[in-house]
């Protein structure tokens, strides 16, 4: 075993995986409960919504190729990432609690505004954050195996932030009692500020190197990286939009749960119960499936998650005939597959990083890094999307707090469809996309081009 295969610190993975806590945080809580704040606290329409948070993305996917190239050159001229995660750190507490601080009285159309200018601020500040930070295993590591071991562990912690967030969220909330907006800000107050410090922590693990003197480009350059980055790699295009479509149906099924609880189990204490169902399992599972990637490789042991997380989708279909407390054995199942449906192609972005670095030179993490979280959130945020435009067409009717609405059975019906057939359906389209990923683990092992082989020449 040659130093650059050597075991990463112990201490370097921790400090790696501590900054999911921040990442689950922010994509778990706004996911679950900013939707169901605005229909059923704001007054604000599903559709309006959902048309709200998805423009909030949209300047998230336009903004990330512009911080990755950034992140590139301040790599390139200070030797780290390192300021662009702890700007993150630092403004997003201020900014997400900003979202959930709407003014009492404040009507139905300010108020949309308000949270859209807010969830605006603080989805800059989250990338600020998350696009160097998904650029930085392909620095810390050139190892095939070592990315695995390394993502697999963020799994871990990113599954024990979904369960803090999405059981504790709603926990939090609830301390507000019949002041529904006190229970929302005491939540954003607490979560904003664990998801800060979280980010804080892990902006420390970013290397220092040698700096040199870089030009940053124009914004137009910067859109061109990223298109550049794309058009060259096959092997990023595919996994990019297999990541996405999965996201997109992550996003959906995490952006219906609380209307599962609530109109399906007729509980909204029940989302805790659905969360405990799916990251207990995650959390078992994110270390065996990085067993399995180690016996078969990480492209088949992920077809084995996908589909593992697909029918347990497609089971919850159930529920139109039969809701019930059955439903957590499935959301089980889901979990299981989720683990690795998330550290596995997390684990070959790298892969697919350095093995542009090998062919066409290094200094595109970022970039790299950018277009995936452009990717990524599109992603998500079409998870809620889809979930408003079901939730519309099936006539859900939005209420304002402290008003008692009836559903049909109709819009019961599309809140079920939106957590299990629809997420079952992309699942499905997202492996026929990944049978065209063309890397193997003979096509990642380090090499003379490597960027973690010549960071470390460059330090000798």
């Amino acid at each position: 075993m040659t130093t650059l295969e050597q075991p990463l610190p112990a201490r370097t993975v921790a400090r790696y995986a501590i900054g999911s806590l921040g990442t689950g945080g922010f994509a778990t809580l706004p996911g679950l409960v900013l939707i169901y704040y605005m229909t059923d606290t704001l007054g604000i329409a599903a559709i309006t919504a959902g048309l709200l948070v998805t423009a909030a993305k949209i300047w998230d996917v336009v903004i990330d190729p512009v911080i990755g190239a950034r992140s590139d050159h301040s790599l390139a001229v200070t030797g780290s990432r390192r300021r662009f995660m702890i700007l993150g750190g630092l403004l997003l507490p201020l900014f997400f609690i900003l979202t959930f601080a709407v003014p009492s009285g404040m009507g139905p159309g300010l108020a949309g505004v308000w949270v859209l200018l807010a969830f605006m601020a603080t989805a800059t500040a989250f990338s600020l954050f998350q696009v160097p930070y998904i650029a930085l295993p392909a620095e810390l590591t050139s190892s095939y195996d070592q990315r695995t071991r390394l993502l697999s562990i963020r799994v871990v912690v990113l599954s024990l932030a979904i369960l803090l967030f999405g059981a504790g969220g709603p926990a939090l909330r609830s301390l507000g009692g019949e002041n529904q907006a006190l229970g929302y800000l005491i939540m954003a107050v607490v979560a904003g500020v664990l998801i800060g410090v979280a980010m804080l922590v892990t902006s420390r693990v970013a290397q220092r190197g040698i700096p040199r003197p870089a030009e940053p480009g124009t914004i137009a350059s910067n859109y061109k990286a990223g298109l550049g980055a794309l058009k060259r790699s096959p092997a990023f295009r595919v996994l990019l939009l297999c990541f996405a479509l999965q996201g997109l149906s992550t996003g959906v099924m995490l952006a219906g749960a609380q209307y599962v609880a609530t109109w399906v189990l007729h509980s909204e204490s029940a989302v805790t119960f659905l969360f405990v169902s799916l990251i207990g399992p995650a959390l078992l599972f994110a270390p065996l499936w990085r067993v399995v990637a180690g016996r078969i490789g990480k492209e088949r042991a992920f077809r084995y998650a996908s589909i593992m997380f697909g029918i347990a989708a497609f089971a919850l279909l159930g529920m139109i005939a039969a809701p019930g407390a059955w439903i957590y054995l499935p959301v089980a199942l889901a979990g299981a597959g989720y683990a690795g449906m998330q550290s596995l192609p997390m684990s070959m972005l790298p892969d697919v990083i350095s093995h542009d670095a090998k062919t066409h030179g290094e200094g595109s993490a970022g970039i790299f890094g950018g277009v995936w979280t452009a990717g990524e959130t599109t992603g998500m945020a079409l998870g809620a999307t889809v979930l408003t435009l079901v939730l519309a067409a099936s006539g859900y009717v939005q209420s304002v707090a402290g008003e008692a609405v009836t559903q049909g059975p109709a819009a019961i019906n599309g809140i079920i469809v939106s957590f299990s057939l629809v997420p079952a359906i992309l699942i499905v389209l997202s492996l026929l996309v990944f049978r065209r990923y063309p890397l193997r683990q003979q096509d990642i092992d380090a090499g003379p081009n490597n960027p973690a082989a010549a960071r470390t020449e460059g330090a000798q």
